[in-house]
């Protein structure tokens, strides 16, 4: 039953090694954690008064910022530190030394999308 597990999950990862797989999959999901905690925090680090600027070539206004909170910054810290390790292990994995060229370029953008859903073309009449 194991073999079949192994060939289930090379099946389901198009042929890339699991370990390559679950990096990519943490990676896309630290960066969205990080994205959505910038999107939330103040859009300055530092506590700033409101700059509003409308001589220059391009208007510029923007509330007060009360700052990110010492919690804030550990957190986008150690996001941006585990973002950085994933990528480091996804593009210096041993599996990309098999591949040269545009080979492994196309690679590297299927990996990227292996837990996409499946385009379902099954009843589909073009519409």
């Amino acid at each position: 039953m194991a073999a079949n597990d192994d060939t289930d999950d090379s099946t389901r990862n198009q042929g890339f090694p699991s370990d390559l797989v679950a990096g990519q999959e943490e990676l896309h999901q630290v960066r969205a954690e990080l994205m959505a905690l910038l999107k939330r925090l103040p859009w300055s680090v530092e506590p700033v008064d409101a700059i509003s600027d409308t001589q220059g070539w391009r208007r510029l206004e923007r509330p007060a910022s009360p700052g990110w909170t010492e919690d804030d910054q550990e957190a986008v810290e150690k996001l941006r530190r585990r973002e950085l390790e994933l990528a480091v292990f996804v593009t210096c994995h041993r599996h990309w030394s098999a591949l040269t060229g545009t080979e492994a370029v196309q690679a590297r953008a299927r990996l990227k999308h292996v837990h996409d859903p499946a385009p379902d073309t099954a009843g589909s009449d073009g519409d």
